[in-house]
């Protein structure tokens, strides 16, 4: 063979080696692109599937679950409860998501969305009972648990504004780079409407006993009069005569003083708290209370206040008898009677 035919079949060898590598350069890139393409749709169908669930599973039931304004405080708390443990298991969920480079933005972001809302409804259900507390006495601890209710309603606003300002052009950004399209992801948004953010609004699905002396979204107390005034005091069948008369008072044992009371306006009202004060000297106060559950507008009712101590037998004492005011009543001179005695065995 001469040497020409060897450079010619030598080049050609040579051009078939390189034509070959190349080839298999081509192929591998068009595996890994083809892998690379893959992890990002599946990666954005994942995303997809859980802020679904996240909408579907937990932010819908729950909303409904408010509106229905459920009575009894614990039922409602341990549903909301279960929500919480849904939202949870989301979380986890998406923290076990396979997550191509590209994606690592959007997963961190993702994450905070649904640790957000994990977050904020376990807090909700441990305001719930306060929040619907009945008894007056609790009213301003009432308020306070609906407004860190209220205030957990805009972590779920929070969640929504990463979602969709961050989560979502993130994936699409990640999607564009890569030539992929096709890939649709939900609204996913969580707080149906701002008015969610009022503490009005939570106080009128729950029906909550307002601070101000109304119910529910109306802070303020019904319309009409509000008010009681006392028109008796007796100790047994003693009926005490104001002071400056002196009224001499068996204590043989536990005193008992039977307040009327007189509901004078144009409103029920609730956790009326009637207070008896006894004062002798300069010996302590004795102090007794006693609550009525409900008084009638334009009706009576007697109030048995026993006093939590002995009486200071032997001494002069003052006794302050009071009807504590309640919301909305502006005329408190009626609500207290002040009566001199004697205590003696």
């Amino acid at each position: 063979m001469d040497d020409q035919t060897l450079l010619v079949r030598r080049l050609v060898a040579g051009g078939g080696g390189l034509l070959i590598l190349i080839l298999l350069v081509v192929g591998v890139n068009g595996c890994l692109n083809g892998r690379t393409e893959r992890a990002l749709k599946d990666y954005t169908r994942n995303v997809a599937s859980v802020m679904n669930t996240s909408q579907t599973d937990v932010a819908e039931p729950f909303f409904s679950l408010l509106n229905t304004g459920a009575d009894n405080p614990t039922d409602l708390q341990a549903q909301v409860r279960q929500l919480a443990l849904a939202a949870q298991q989301g979380a986890k969920q998406a923290g076990g998501l396979s997550v191509p480079d590209q994606m690592q933005r959007a997963q961190g972001a993702l994450m905070l969305v649904l640790n957000l809302r994990a977050t904020a409804l376990t807090k909700i259900a441990d305001e719930i009972p306060n929040a619907q507390a009945k008894a007056r006495s609790q009213a301003t601890a009432v308020e306070q648990a609906l407004k860190r209710i209220a205030g957990q309603m805009r972590a779920f606003d929070a969640s929504d504004v990463v979602y969709s300002q961050r989560v979502r052009p993130y994936i699409t950004d990640a999607l564009k780079a890569k030539g992929v399209s096709g890939q649709a992801l939900p609204a996913g948004q969580f707080l149906p409407t701002i008015s969610w953010l009022s503490v009005n609004t939570i106080a009128g699905v729950l029906n909550a006993q307002r601070a101000a002396g109304g119910t529910g979204a109306n802070a303020a107390p019904a319309p009409g009069l509000h008010g009681h005034g006392i028109l008796s005091v007796a100790v047994g069948t003693q009926v005490l005569n104001p002071s400056p008369a002196v009224n001499r008072i068996a204590a043989t044992g536990t005193v008992t003083f039977n307040v009327k009371v007189a509901n004078q306006g144009d409103n029920d009202e609730s956790d009326v708290v009637v207070k008896v004060t006894v004062k002798a000297g300069a010996k302590k106060p004795i102090v007794g209370t006693k609550t009525i559950q409900q008084t009638k507008a334009k009706s009576e009712v007697t109030a048995a206040v026993t006093l939590p101590g002995a009486a200071p037998v032997g001494d002069s004492a003052i006794i302050t008898v009071q009807v504590l005011g309640v919301p909305g009543e502006k005329n408190l001179d009626n609500n207290i009677m002040k009566f001199t005695a004697l205590f003696g065995s």
